[in-house]
């Protein structure tokens, strides 16, 4: 595979993942029976981290796309500590449903506490959402983790993003020219 669509690749998949995780955060992801209702958690409530961590990844595409190598393994170790981050955040959520839905239950009832929350819960019925943010999660560290190993492969960006600066023959500055340009004198009429 081309450095180019290795680059044009890794960065549509990160692209896409971020946007999987805010989509599975809008979902629901637990529905929690309590003796008089029944209520249903949001992926806002059980996985209210998620967000911030997905539109870093997608600044990260930005990034990626003018970055030079050496910043792409850095942008790289950014991307797979995000995707550890939400399948963090996923899984802690998938371990203990019923503290991931407190903020919820407690609205609901007005009980608070671990173990009052515990006690008053009679089941917890779990959506496929938490899974897919898991996986999303995953995969944006191997992805990360993928562009560390890769980002040296990629084409570099256009001079457009380029640090180098280039000087007239006669060693004045863009600065000057400016200046000379305010004074009244012309740069491009002048002889070699």
């Amino acid at each position: 595979m081309t450095g180019s669509r290795l680059k044009l690749l890794s960065l549509a998949l990160v692209g896409v993942l971020a946007a999987l995780v805010l989509l599975a955060w809008s979902q629901p992801w637990f529905t929690v029976t309590l003796p008089d209702e029944t209520i249903t958690v949001g992926g806002d409530v059980a996985g209210a981290a998620l967000p911030p961590l997905a539109l870093a990844s997608l600044a990260l595409v930005l990034a990626l796309a003018i970055a030079g190598p050496g910043f792409r393994i850095i942008l790289g170790i950014l991307e797979a500590l995000l995707g550890l981050v939400v399948a963090l955040v996923s899984g802690i959520a998938l371990g203990d449903p019923v503290a991931a839905s407190a903020p919820a239950i407690t609205k609901a009832t007005g009980i608070s506490g671990a173990d009052s929350l515990a006690a008053l819960v009679e089941g917890v019925t779990t959506t496929a959402w938490p899974v897919v943010a898991l996986i999303g999660g995953i995969m944006m560290g191997l992805l990360g983790i993928a562009i560390t190993v890769t980002g040296g492969r990629w084409p570099q960006s256009g001079r457009k993003y380029s640090r180098s600066r280039l000087e007239s023959a006669d060693g004045s500055s863009p600065i000057d020219e400016w200046d000379a340009l305010s004074e009244g004198d012309d740069p491009t009429s002048r002889e070699p």
